[in-house]
């Protein structure tokens, strides 16, 4: 039995599905965000007419007659897939269908911490299903429906096992409805991020989601895995006096006897750890880089100011102007070097995030706007950015190609420090590479770190190196970068792999590399020759 809401989405949930449509915007301006009590929300957007939606309407089914179709016969429904098969973690993302939309209406009440939620999944069958999986971990679920009809189901671990009345035939369009509830645990201990705690992250004045690689699931279920991209829109409601900030663009925001309601849609294919709904106080400044990206950036208040020294010239900003003019910066800059920017909005969101009184030290490329927990280098939004090429747009396919992110992140830092004037790219390598021979920092195996360390500094640091060492043994800068921009064109919006990678750029340059990267990335122990 379904039990009964103790939150209600902006009074109910169907609230949200009355505000479906979209409202225009009228022209965006900078200035002060969600803040302390009944600040303006610094957006210039108009509330919509708040009409009630028509019923949905049951998803057409397509009649195949007995020998036409999958296998030329009947139907061969079986399970999906619980898992996508990565080598490090097997059982993330599910098999049997395409996701195509999230629909993620949720409350949340900082107060109890707790989340009820309705999420509306839109998928395409890719084998003839009788049953199939998502992600969900320790979060009630009250009921499902597949096209509107409900469907049995039960709970394995962090599989949430889906059984639809009927079959769903290969190809076919579904549509799956779960209301689900429950107080979203962060996760702490994990070696894969040295114990750190990551996922569904509880703040003193609201929330804020850092999920890679495997904690989407903490908090909607999901298919969670970036080989399943999906594009995603997102329904909040929070206490009046709280703001939401969540990746793509913000439809509108819509206060209502005493809940505000945050709408916000990402129309293009994002993976699902780098979904983000933050939830709290901001300030909000917004605008366009000096290159054209729309840009929105939102900082918590409480976040001091930043002094900076660039090329002997020293200035101080507050926080919010930091992280904008950073950001913008960082973005147009790898416009230049990586290829046109592959979303609609670029930004940051900046919180004072900490976890049982301990501030937190990470940031993270959620897809638009990269997440800080609080004020962090312009290094790191440049690093952060440049994941909106490497790891967001072009994602790795299996996690073991992780170095396809870092490596190419870390290398944007290279970039950055010649930009500032800090160092040359060949200067930072040279440091880089002084280490002894007999560090471990040269043990890691770069094209398979292995899962607990996936994310050791030498993943990112020995990537970085990598790719230096590819531009300086191509000697071109023109062909190595067009090897950069075809890897982003040529991939936008998908996944690759490292196997991919190193053909292109035997492709693109000429030259037989072979043994280049069979020593860089392939094999232990500090490159002597390449």
């Amino acid at each position: 039995m379904a039990r009964r809401r103790a939150l209600q989405l902006a009074g109910t949930l169907g609230v949200a599905a009355c505000l479906a449509a979209t409202a225009p915007a009228a022209d965006a301006r900078s200035g002060v965000g969600v803040g302390p009590g009944d600040q303006g929300d610094g957006s210039g957007l108009v509330a919509p007419d708040v009409t009630p939606a028509a019923a949905p309407q049951r998803a057409a089914r397509v009649f195949h007659p007995p020998f036409w179709g999958h296998g030329h016969g009947r139907p061969d429904y079986q399970p999906g897939d619980p898992g996508l098969g990565d080598p490090y973690f097997p059982l993330e993302g599910n098999g049997g269908y395409d996701t195509q939309h999230y629909d993620l209406s949720f409350s949340y009440e900082p107060s109890t911490d707790r989340l009820e939620g309705l999420a509306v999944i839109t998928a395409r069958a890719t084998q003839d299903l009788s049953r199939f999986d998502l992600d969900l971990q320790q979060l009630d679920v009250d009921s499902v429906t597949v096209d509107l009809r409900r469907a049995a189901f039960t709970r394995d671990g962090q599989e949430l096992q889906i059984t639809p009345r009927k079959g769903i035939r290969e190809g076919e369009t579904f549509v799956v409805t779960i209301r689900y509830g429950g107080v979203p645990q962060t996760i702490v201990g994990s070696p894969i991020v040295f114990g750190s705690p990551y996922g569904f992250l509880h703040t003193d004045d609201g929330a804020f989601q850092g999920d890679e690689p495997n904690a989407a699931s903490t908090w909607f279920p999901v298919s969670d895995h970036p080989q399943d991209k999906a594009r995603y829109t997102f329904r909040v409601s929070v206490p009046r006096g709280l703001g939401v900030v969540a990746n793509g663009t913000l439809k509108y925001h819509l206060d209502l006897a005493g809940r505000s309601l945050w709408v916000w849609d990402e129309p293009l294919p994002m993976a699902s750890y780098l979904v983000t709904a933050d939830i709290g106080r901001w300030i909000v400044r917004q605008g366009r880089t000096p290159g054209g990206i729309p840009e929105y950036v939102a900082v918590d208040p409480v976040l001091p100011d930043v002094t900076t020294t660039e090329r002997g010239v020293t200035q101080t900003r507050t926080a919010v102007d930091f992280f904008y003019e950073e950001s913008a910066r960082a973005a147009d800059l790898w416009v230049k070097y990586f290829g046109p920017y592959p979303f609609d909005v670029v930004g940051a969101i900046a919180d004072n995030a900490t976890y049982n009184g301990t501030p937190l030290g990470f940031s993270l490329e959620t897809q638009t706007k990269p997440v800080y927990s609080a004020v962090r280098s312009s290094n790191t939004i440049a690093h952060e950015l440049a994941h909106q090429w490497f790891g967001d747009s072009v994602s790795t396919r299996t996690w073991d190609n992780i170095w396809l992110n870092e490596g190419f992140a870390s290398f944007s830092e290279f970039l950055w420090a010649e930009f500032t004037g800090l160092r040359t790219a060949h200067e930072q390598f040279v440091i880089d590479y002084s280490r002894p021979a007999t560090s471990a920092f040269w043990q890691i195996v770069i094209a398979d770190p292995q899962r607990d360390t996936m994310f050791a500094s030498a993943v990112y640091r020995r990537g970085g190196m990598t790719l230096q060492a590819l531009r300086e043994k191509i000697g071109n800068d023109d062909t190595f970068f067009r090897i950069l921009k075809t890897w982003t064109a040529r991939y936008r919006y998908g996944t690759a792999t490292t196997a991919e990678f190193t053909a292109l750029a035997e492709q693109v340059s000429g030259l037989d590399l072979d043994e280049f990267f069979r020593v860089w990335l392939y094999t232990p122990g500090k490159p002597t020759t390449w």
